[in-house]
């Protein structure tokens, strides 16, 4: 990345030699090589002459998003090799889940990207809906909320983005607004789920439970509030020439080497290359709201930056109409008919604030035999899912996220792995940083946005 092409980086990832016609014909062709961690850094810094170091940044460095390690060759101040180390975060996430009913794994995938958990439940549970089946069958409510929570959950997990990227540029001003408009979302989840972050709110066949009392409303103050402050935010960093002077042309990777790395997100739309799945591929009624796909073409740090601002405005278009929707469905069902695979929805809690309430009490044990019957099996066993499997990706703040799901039969997953979009992009680190300034390393990872939490699982 030494040398330019119209004032960009030149690529990285160069064709092969010359004379290789064979190479030429297929395109460029990348090597992906792989060794033991231990032996790639034992090996790092060997035959390295007295003006190149070996650094190490992390795991414990408040720039690296986390627990991600990077070990950079420096020439100066030069990158000439970046490598990332992950792992720190594993928490045996999939391994877990095998072990739990199709239900009970919602409450382990929510906390893998801890950033955007109705992301990680939805892809989850739309993969198990497959399996079942019932995908036509989850009710229009249930519907419209999980199209609401994910993106209210896009905009507070691309505030965090812009926030903790703009800490790390030394705009400490870009990070205390970012996390004071996020503490409106996360106010938002926690009256309709209970909970702030890790909700395990939308469930196979629906969601956990209808929307409480004056939850519209306050979400028609939040987007009134949105509209705003985001515009305020917007104009703060665009007029800060040193904002602007950090990301552009910083991170550059265009659309070939996207393509190549598999990354997606706005990394990939920074390209210019408009591929969102809730356009492309569609699910939870995504095409039959009105939106716009956000693209930029520098193929920068500066264009992620942007496109997340613009997702956010294009967020709060949904948001407006999920909320129009809803107030026509007052009283509408959450969770599908289908009693066996239905968990009870409105668990009440009692007037302790712990347990169920009297009235659910008095339902399931003295009104209803069937309604005891599948209370007892669902929590107790869980029910069956037909033998099978299925991928559904959803269209996370970081890119395709997915769930591949399968199915021996039984009352628990005989395996689910989960397509992280930050472990995918996170790829791009080395292509983005060697050849640029060890500077430029904090605001390539940045524009990533990787979350440790996915990467690892």
């Amino acid at each position: 990345m030494t040398t330019t092409q119209g004032g960009r980086p030149s690529d990285p990832y160069a064709a092969g030699a010359a004379g290789d016609t064979e190479g030429a014909d297929a395109g460029r062709v990348f090597t992906v090589t792989g060794q033991d961690w231990d032996e790639v850094v034992s090996g790092v810094g060997e035959g390295l002459d007295a003006e190149r170091i070996v650094v190490n940044m992390g795991p414990q460095h408040p720039s690296t998003h986390g627990v991600l390690r990077l070990v950079l060759e420096l020439e100066g101040e030069t990158v000439t090799e970046a490598r990332c180390g992950i792992g720190y975060l594993h928490t045996g996430i999939e391994k877990n889940m095998e072990h739990r009913t199709w239900t009970q794994g919602v409450t382990f995938c929510t906390r893998m990207d801890y950033l955007s958990p109705f992301f990680n439940e939805a892809t989850y549970v739309l993969g198990v809906e497959r399996l079942l089946d019932i995908e036509h069958d989850v009710p229009e409510k249930a519907q419209v909320m999980r199209v609401l929570l994910m993106e209210l959950n896009r905009i507070s997990s691309h505030l965090v983005a812009i926030a903790t990227g703009g800490m790390e540029l030394g705009a400490l001003t870009v990070m205390t607004i970012g996390f004071r408009e996020r503490e409106q979302v996360l106010d938002l989840f926690e009256l309709i789920t209970g909970l702030r972050m890790n909700h395990a709110f939308i469930r196979p066949g629906g969601v956990a439970q209808d929307l409480p009392d004056g939850s519209l409303a306050a979400v028609r103050d939040f987007v009134a509030l949105m509209r705003k402050r985001l515009p305020e935010i917007a104009a703060l960093c665009n007029a800060n020439p040193i904002f602007r002077g950090r990301l552009e042309g910083v991170g550059y990777l265009d659309l070939e080497g996207c393509l190549a790395l598999g990354l997606t997100g706005p990394v990939l739309r920074s390209t210019g290359y408009g591929w969102d799945l809730r356009k492309t591929q569609p699910y939870c009624g995504y095409e039959t709201y009105d939106f716009d796909v956000q693209t930029w073409d520098t193929a920068d740090s500066y264009g992620r930056f942007r496109i997340r601002m613009n997702e956010m405005f294009e967020s709060l278009r949904i948001v407006e109409q999920c909320v129009a929707r809803l107030e026509g469905l007052e009283g509408a069902p959450v969770m599908v008919a289908d009693k066996k695979i239905a968990w009870p929805s409105q668990l009440s809690i009692g007037s302790d604030g712990q347990g169920n309430s009297l009235d659910h009490i008095r339902h399931i044990m003295g009104e209803s035999m069937e309604a005891l019957i599948h209370h007892f099996k669902l929590v107790t066993e869980g029910f069956r899912v037909p033998p099978g499997q299925a991928y559904v990706p959803v269209e996370s703040p970081r890119g395709e996220l997915g769930a591949h799901v399968v199915s021996d039969g039984g009352t628990k997953p005989h395996r689910v792995h989960f397509r992280d979009p930050s472990f995918t992009n996170l790829q791009a680190t080395s292509v983005m940083s060697e050849g640029g300034m060890v500077a430029d390393v904090i605001v390539a990872v940045a524009s990533i946005d990787p979350v440790m939490g996915g990467v690892d699982r």
